[in-house]
């Protein structure tokens, strides 16, 4: 009889790990893409535009991955990941040793893109880790589980903001992107010695037949069961109208979370004057909050309900936004932040807490839309807040968090509605059943 290998807790720690590393390997390229930029002569939206495209690939590529996952388990999807983002950085640690700065011209921009969309593969392991456990767990479990596989994964950036810095002073950019490099390669190779799918995938790739690898799987604990190939489980998991409020909700914290990196340190520096290490490391500890703070949100989602756990966390972000656009001193405003970052983390484990509930039979699909739509606000929130900044006008950085308290509003409202229209007591069992 052929044995499986890992445990629920292995499988974990495993996906946590290559997350942690694809995360932590793209945060060099957007703080240093306008060093690339200098020799290029690049416009405002040009340097906009280099500095986004690992996020934009980080968020889209999400869903076709996640989607994978209903049909190979993870594994194989999350090493693609994280060979594409490893031949990103290799290309632009090439080009800075061999053309920067004085051979990087306007020429090499098209390169430089395409480069970046590769570095944000490893942001995209994300969906695919988050099924990838969610079939290791049981339904009760999931909320610890997925909290802390995003809680810690997501540490990488404000971990690394604070590393970034010293990089660069002491080893030079070039040194800086082969360090990053290695980091990737060492971690990739980590999840290739250590990740493993569940059971189910494991029994099925050994030749077992399915129905009986599914009755093994769950005679070992396993609970949740795919639907069938890749398309099958988007179009399944697209036709369930809760899918598209997780991606509502998810949108608003976890690509807020996305868009208020971006946005703090500028928010810090023009609005309240601070120095450009003060706004790094005030960014950094939001990060590193609203990051950690995840691991904590899925054993409350655990306890009190994924929907209540949304409702709580959601008016807890409106609160800090409300806080954001009226401040105009720094200690309420760090007070504001806090807030948002604490209700923000929470949220978003509250939001996949549910998604194996509320998607039993697609969790690789549904995990898709809510991941890369929802991280899709890291891009698209940033320039709608820009739009408050008009001629110059400081303010407009504080009056942009608008934004934040009509998304949070408009999110309670659906996190309402999941609420008060629960699933059948018996739907997750009956849909767990399928194939």
């Amino acid at each position: 009889m052929t044995a499986t290998r890992g445990t629920p807790t292995s499988g974990l720690w495993a996906a946590t790990l290559g997350f942690f590393f694809g995360f932590a390997a793209v945060s060099l390229f957007g703080p240093t893409a306008h060093q690339l930029a200098g020799p290029m002569h690049l416009t405002a939206s040009q340097i906009g535009l280099l500095v986004a495209v690992p996020s934009l690939s980080g968020s889209l590529l999400r869903i076709p991955f996640a989607a994978w996952v209903d049909t190979s388990g993870g594994r194989k999807p999350f090493l693609v990941l994280l060979l594409l983002s490893i031949v990103g950085m290799a290309g632009l640690a090439l080009v800075i040793h061999t053309l920067y700065p004085d051979h990087l011209t306007h020429a090499f921009f098209p390169l430089l893109l395409v480069l970046g969309l590769l570095c944000g593969s490893g942001i995209a392991t994300f969906s695919v880790g988050i099924g990838q456990v969610s079939y290791w767990f049981p339904q009760r479990r999931q909320g610890f589980a997925l909290g802390t596989y995003a809680g810690v994964g997501n540490l990488a950036p404000g971990l690394f903001s604070f590393l970034l810095p010293v990089a660069l002073s002491g080893f030079g950019l070039g040194t800086a992107y082969l360090a990053w490099l290695a980091f990737l390669v060492v971690g990739t190779a980590l999840y290739f010695l250590l990740g493993q799918n569940a059971p189910y995938f494991q029994l099925r790739d050994a030749g077992t037949a399915p129905d009986a690898a599914r009755t093994r799987a769950r005679a070992g604990g396993q609970e949740l069961f795919p639907a069938g190939s890749a398309v099958d489980t988007l179009v399944h998991s697209a036709r369930v109208w809760r899918t598209w409020i997780l991606v509502l909700l998810y949108f608003t914290t976890f690509g807020g979370f996305l868009a208020l990196t971006a946005w703090l340190p500028t928010y810090w520096l023009e609005y309240l004057g601070t120095t450009a290490v003060a706004a790094g490391a005030l960014t950094a500890v939001y990060s590193l909050l609203a990051s950690a703070i995840r691991v904590l949100g899925g054993s409350f989602a655990d306890a009190l309900g994924g929907e209540r756990t949304a409702l709580l966390a959601l008016a807890i972000t409106l609160l800090g936004a409300v806080i954001m656009t009226f401040s105009g001193v720094l200690v309420l405003s760090v007070v504001g932040v806090v807030l948002m970052a604490a209700g923000m983390g929470v949220n978003n484990a509250a939001v996949f807490k549910l998604v194996p509930r509320v998607v039993p039979h697609a969790v690789g699909g549904a995990a898709g839309w809510v991941g890369g739509l929802g991280a899709f606000g890291g891009f698209v929130i940033p320039p709608v807040m820009a739009l408050f900044v008009r001629g110059g006008s400081a303010g407009g950085y504080a009056t942009g968090f608008v934004v934040f308290v009509a998304l949070a509003a408009v999110a309670m409202l659906a996190a309402l509605l999941l609420r008060v229209s629960p699933l059948p007591a018996d739907a997750t069992e009956r849909r767990s059943e399928r194939v």
